[in-house]
């Protein structure tokens, strides 16, 4: 029997390639990116939930695409150098209507929520004196809404606004009174009065009561030199909308004074 032909000897040779445990480094350089983008997501949304109305109004003002912007304002006195504020449909025009830019492309509605907070911080004496004295700053509390500023002043235990029962105001009232129309005098947007009473006024005396409350706190700022023609309301709520749980509670004595945003 013949012995079996010889078979070729194959040598096959495994090609290593330098690294390929790690496969490569492309996959670090899509991860770094990612999580990169996502700290710049996460600090975009802290920085919209910290910046306030009106610095988010300035942004979107700014990249709203049918607000153009221009050099001049409309002229006008006050602090909002002009009576143009916000116009439905109307793009701005120098002095007339839209939304003009002011100091560097803030809008009109920005400069004068600026405007409202400026007024807030004199009243309260915030980094320096304040309008008020110590005993009246203790009746005062502001707070700034969608409408304006609002001035609140209050009954304190054992330190009424009024003579219970009446509208007749105690010296304090009108000493706050005198400094609010002074103070007033920094803007020039309008002016609006609400009185509250505490519950517990027999029901045939609560709104007149408030309302007469309301009449003479308008009397106090004309007589401290507020422009009758920038009052454009005066109401009366009664014991309709307390501020707290007992209805009957003196800190539901209260007079609103209300600085409007003229945009409104």
């Amino acid at each position: 029997m013949s012995a079996p032909p010889n078979r070729p000897i194959i040598i096959k040779r495994k090609k290593v390639v330098a690294g390929g445990g790690h496969h490569g480094g492309a996959w670090k350089v899509a991860y770094a990116d990612f999580v990169t983008a996502m700290m710049a997501f996460f600090l975009l949304m802290w920085l919209l939930s910290s910046a306030s109305e009106e610095q988010k109004l300035g942004i979107a003002d700014y990249f709203a695409p049918t607000i153009p912007f221009v050099d001049a304002t409309s002229g006008g006195d006050g602090a909002l150098h002009g009576d143009s504020l916000h116009t439905k449909d109307t793009n701005a025009q120098n002095g007339t209507g839209g939304i003009a830019e002011m100091d560097g492309g803030v809008s009109a509605g920005a400069a004068e929520v600026q405007a409202l907070r400026d007024l807030e911080t004199a009243l309260l004496g915030v980094g320096g004196e304040s309008f008020l004295t110590e005993n009246a700053m203790r009746h005062v509390i502001t707070r700034l809404t969608d409408e304006g500023l609002v001035i609140e002043i209050f009954d304190l235990p054992g330190a009424p606004l009024f003579t219970a029962g009446t509208a007749d105001p105690l010296p304090v009232t009108v000493q706050i009174a005198d400094m609010l129309a002074n103070i007033l005098r920094i803007v020039a947007n309008p002016v609006a009065v609400t009185s509250h009473v505490a519950g517990g006024v027999p029901e045939s005396r609560v709104w007149s009561l408030s309302s007469d409350r309301a009449a003479r706190m308008q009397m106090l700022l004309h007589a401290g030199d507020l422009d009758p023609l920038r009052m454009v309301r005066v109401t009366a709520k009664a014991d309709r909308d307390p501020v707290t749980d007992d209805v009957t509670a003196v800190r539901n004595n209260r007079i609103e004074i209300i600085v409007v945003r003229s945009d409104l």
